[in-house]
C-alpha cells in the first residue's frame, strides 16, 4: 500500500501506556463504546477517561464533551469509534489539540476495496506528516495487562492475570477467543493487540516492542498474512539473539498460483510449505491451532530452555504412561532408564505392587497417600540420566473444597512448587485434558505461582516445539552465505517465456553445473551424425519454447539403440508434435546418451512473490508428484543446510546406500545443488522457475538430465 514506516519500540512503550484516554463516539447505543468504557473502569485505569459525543450530554452515566477541543487537557490516546467519513476530521482536530496516539476501531478502509484504501492512505499520510501513531483502522484496540490499560472494544471478563506472554493478532474476533482461552487456563499475558489493517503500526513493530519489554518472555502471533518479510527476518534474528521464543499460527494453505504452473516444483511446494520453511529458518515455532498457540507460548514463557531430549515422566496412571510414551516418540523425545540409585529410592517410597521405571506410574495409591507423587518426583528430579521431567497432575478436575480442605490442598501444591523451583532440571506440570480450570484450580495457581500446561497431547506437542527451538538456539550459525553470486555468462536470448531445454542446458554448462552430453539437431542427418559421436543407446527430445512438458505431446523417445530406430523415432516425434501443436515453433531435437539406472532427484527453484527464490529438493523422475517427498528452504542457503535438506527426505536412505543403491557422495551433491541455487539467485527477480528433473546421482556421477527454465511475465 505504501512504503514501510517503522514505529520504534520506544514510541510504542509510550503508546501502550497512556495516562489519559478519550473515547470518541461514546454512546449508550454502541456495544463497542460500552465495552471499551466498562473495560477501562472494571480494570481500574488510573487516569481520566473522557467521553466525546457532540449530540448527547451523557453517555454510560457520565458527562460527555462535544469535541476534543473542549477537554481540559490533550489526551494521550484517542479511541475512535465514529463513522468512517468522520474519522479523518477527528484525527485532524485531535492532532491540533495535541493528541499524538490513536486507536481507530472504525472499519470501511482498505478491507472493503479501492475507495476505502484511498481513505486509509489519506489518513496515513496525515499521520506521518504530523508525527502521529495509529493502531488500526478496523481493529479492536489493545490490552496492556501488565499496566492495567484496557482500551479494547469487546468484553473482557475478569480475572485478567498478568504474565509473560505477548499476543499479537491479525484478527479482531479471534482476539477475544484467545483472551478467553488464556484466562481459562491461567496463561498470564503481558500485552494483547488486535492489529486491524496495520496501516501504520504493524505486527513486526509490536513484536519488536515486545522483544524490548522486560515483562514479556515469549510471543504468540496469529497471522493471516505476512506484510513485511524483511522486517520479520530482522525481528526473528533479534528474538533469537535475546532468547525470546516466537510461536506463530499462520493460516492460509492456498494453492500455488499460476506463476509456477509450468513446473513440478510449484505444484509440490505450494505457499504453505514456503511458510513452513521460512518459519523454520527464522527460528519461529509454527503451530496449527489456537490451543497450541497459547499453550506453547505459555510454556515457553514460564520455563527455562530445555537442555536435551531425555525426559522423565511421573504420573499416577498406567494408561497415561502408555499415551505419553507414544506421544514422546512422535516428538523424537527419549525416555531413558532411571539410574540404579533412583530405582532404589523409588522402591523405598512406592507401594509394593508398583514397578518403578520410566515412565513412572506411582499408581492410584495417591488417593490414600496424597504426598506419594511429590515424594517420587523429588527422587526423579535428581536422576542423572534425565534432562527434564514431565509431571502429570489432575488440576483441571479439582472440585470445590471447604476452607480446611482447600488449605490442605494448597499446602500439597506449595510443596510441589518448592520441588519445581529447587530442581536442577526443568519440571513441566501437565494436566490430563484441556478443560478449563475450576475455581479451586485457579486458587492453586494464584497461591503457588505454578504454571500448568493444558492436556497430554497439547503439552507434548508444546514440549517438542520447545526442544526444537532450544536446539535451533544452540546450533552454530554455520558457514556464512556467499555474498558474491556466481558469475553469469552473457545472456543473448531475451529473458521471457519458457526456454527450451537445449537453451537452458547451455546456461547450466556455462555456470559449471554438470549436464549430460547432448547435441541440438535440426535434421535427420545431423541426428545420425550426433549418434555416431555420442553412441547408442540414445534419448531424443523435441525442443521448443512453447512445449514445457515434452512427453505430454509425444515429444520424447528413449532407449534408441540403432540408426534405424533413430530414423523411425525422429519421424514419429515430428509427426506427433506437428499433429498436437501445428503452429509451435520448433528449435529442433536434443539428442543425448541414455544413462544407466541411478537415483533421480528433483532440484527446483521457484520465485515466491513474498520471499523470493525458494529451493525444493526431492525424489525426481516418475516419483516427483507421486511421492511428494520434498524438503524446502527459502534462499540463500549454505551447503550445510542443503546437506540437512537431503537428510530430511523420506528417501534419504537411498542416498546413503540401501535397496541396491550405492551410497551417494552427499558433500559433492550438496555442492552441485548449492551452485544451482547460486545460479538461480544470480539470474535475479526475472527468474520464475529453474527446475532440474531429474538430476541423476550415483556413487561417482552427478548429471542434470533435463532442465526447465521459465521467466517472470513482464
Amino acid at each position: 500500500m505504501s512504503e514501510r514506516y517503522h514505529i520504534s519500540p520506544e514510541r510504542l512503550h509510550t503508546f501502550f501506556r497512556p495516562q489519559s484516554i478519550a473515547l470518541v463516539g461514546a454512546t449508550d447505543n454502541s456495544r463497542w463504546s460500552l465495552c471499551t468504557f466498562e473495560n477501562l473502569k472494571r480494570f481500574e485505569f488510573p487516569g481520566p477517561v473522557y467521553l466525546i459525543n457532540p449530540f448527547r450530554e451523557t453517555a454510560h452515566g457520565e458527562r460527555t464533551y462535544k469535541s476534543l477541543r473542549d477537554l481540559p487537557e490533550p489526551v494521550d490516546l484517542a479511541f475512535i469509534m465514529v463513522p468512517t467519513h468522520s474519522v479523518f476530521p477527528i484525527v485532524q482536530e485531535a492532532a491540533a489539540a495535541g493528541t499524538r496516539h490513536f486507536v481507530v476501531l472504525t472499519s470501511g478502509y482498505s478491507e472493503v476495496g479501492a475507495e476505502g484504501a484511498h481513505l486509509e492512505r489519506e489518513l496515513l499520510a496525515f499521520a506521518r506528516e504530523h508525527d502521529l501513531v495509529l493502531l488500526g483502522p478496523n481493529g479492536n484496540g489493545f490490552i496492556n495487562v501488565t499496566s492495567r490499560v484496557t482500551p479494547y472494544g469487546l468484553p473482557i471478563s475478569p480475572p485478567l492475570a498478568a504474565g509473560p506472554v505477548g499476543v499479537v493478532l491479525q484478527s479482531g474476533a479471534l482476539a477475544s477467543a484467545v483472551l478467553a482461552f488464556a484466562q481459562a487456563h491461567a496463561i498470564g499475558l503481558s500485552l494483547l493487540v488486535s492489529m486491524g489493517n496495520e496501516s501504520m503500526i504493524s505486527v513486526t513493530d509490536v513484536v519488536d516492542y515486545l522483544l524490548e519489554d522486560e515483562s514479556t518472555r515469549s510471543i504468540a502471533l496469529f497471522l493471516e498474512s505476512i506484510r513485511h518479510p524483511d522486517e520479520l527476518r530482522r525481528i526473528a534474528a533479534k528474538a533469537r539473539a535475546r532468547g525470546k521464543p516466537i510461536v506463530a499460527l499462520k493460516i492460509g494453505r492456498s494453492e500455488t498460483s499460476a506463476r509456477t504452473a509450468l513446473s513440478h516444483t510449484g505444484a509440490i511446494v505450494g505457499d504453505d510449505k514456503v511458510n513452513d520453511a521460512i518459519f523454520r529458518q527464522l527460528g519461529i515455532m509454527r503451530v496449527h491451532s489456537l490451543e497450541d498457540l497459547l499453550i506453547t507460548a505459555g510454556l515457553a514463557g514460564n520455563i527455562q530452555p530445555l537442555p536435551g531430549r531425555h525426559m522423565g515422566i511421573v504420573t499416577p496412571s498406567g494408561g497415561a504412561c502408555d499415551i505419553l510414551s507414544d506421544l514422546a516418540q512422535d516428538e523424537g523425545i527419549t525416555l531413558p532408564d532411571f539410574a540404579p540409585e533412583t530405582l532404589a529410592q523409588l522402591q523405598s517410597i512406592l507401594p509394593p505392587f508398583s514397578t518403578p521405571h520410566n515412565p513412572l506410574d506411582v499408581t492410584g495409591y495417591i488417593v490414600v497417600d496424597g504426598t506419594l507423587q511429590s515424594r517420587a518426583l523429588e527422587v526423579v528430579v535428581r536422576d542423572p540420566n534425565i534432562d527434564f521431567i514431565f509431571n502429570l497432575v489432575s488440576i483441571e478436575g479439582n472440585r470445590p473444597l471447604d476452607p480446611v480442605a482447600l488449605e490442605n490442598h494448597v499446602a500439597l501444591y506449595q510443596h510441589l512448587a518448592e520441588i519445581v523451583r529447587g530442581s536442577s532440571h526443568p519440571v513441566i506440570l501437565v494436566s490430563n485434558t484441556c478443560l478449563d480450570l475450576t475455581n479451586t484450580a485457579r486458587t492453586l495457581v494464584e497461591r503457588t505461582g505454578l504454571h500448568f500446561v493444558a492436556g497430554l497431547e497439547h503439552g507434548m506437542r508444546a514440549i517438542g516445539r520447545l526442544l526444537w527451538w532450544a536446539e535451533a538456539q544452540q546450533a552454530s550459525p554455520g558457514e556464512p552465505f556467499t555474498q558474491e553470486p556466481i558469475t553469469l555468462p552473457s545472456l543473448s536470448t531475451p529473458r521471457r517465456g519458457t526456454w527450451s531445454e537445449a537453451r537452458a542446458r547451455v546456461l547450466l554448462q556455462q555456470a559449471g553445473i554438470p549436464v549430460v552430453p547432448g547435441r541440438l539437431v535440426t535434421t535427420l542427418d545431423e541426428a545420425l551424425q550426433a549418434a555416431q559421436e555420442l553412441g547408442f543407446p540414445l534419448a531424443l527430445k523435441v525442443q521448443s519454447a512453447e512445449i514445457a512438458h515434452k512427453s505430454d505431446v509425444g515429444g520424447v523417445a528413449l532407449n534408441i539403440n540403432s540408426e534405424e530406430a533413430l530414423r523411425q523415432s525422429y519421424d514419429t516425434i515430428h509427426e506427433r508434435v506437428r499433429s498436437a501443436l501445428p503452429r509451435a515453433e520448433l528449435e529442433g531435437f536434443l539428442i543425448s546418451p541414455m544413462r544407466s539406472a541411478g537415483l533421480e532427484l528433483l532440484v527446483g527453484i521457484i520465485r515466491d512473490p513474498l520471499w523470493g527464490p525458494v529451493l525444493s529438493l526431492g525424489l525426481g523422475g516418475i516419483w516427483t508428484e507421486a511421492l511428494q517427498d520434498t524438503s524446502v528452504r527459502v534462499l540463500p542457503v549454505n551447503q550445510g543446510e542443503i546437506h540437512s535438506m537431503l537428510n530430511e527426505l523420506r528417501g534419504a536412505a537411498l542416498l546413503r546406500g540401501s535397496r541396491g543403491h550405492h551410497a551417494v557422495n552427499l558433500d559433492a551433491l550438496s555442492q552441485v545443488i548449492y551452485h544451482i541455487s547460486l545460479l538461480a539467485q544470480g539470474l535475479g527477480p526475472e527468474l520464475a522457475a529453474l527446475e532440474i528433473n531429474p538430476l541423476l546421482v550415483d556413487a561417482t556421477t552427478i548429471e542434470a538430465l533435463d532442465v526447465l527454465l521459465t521467466w517472470q511475465e513482464p
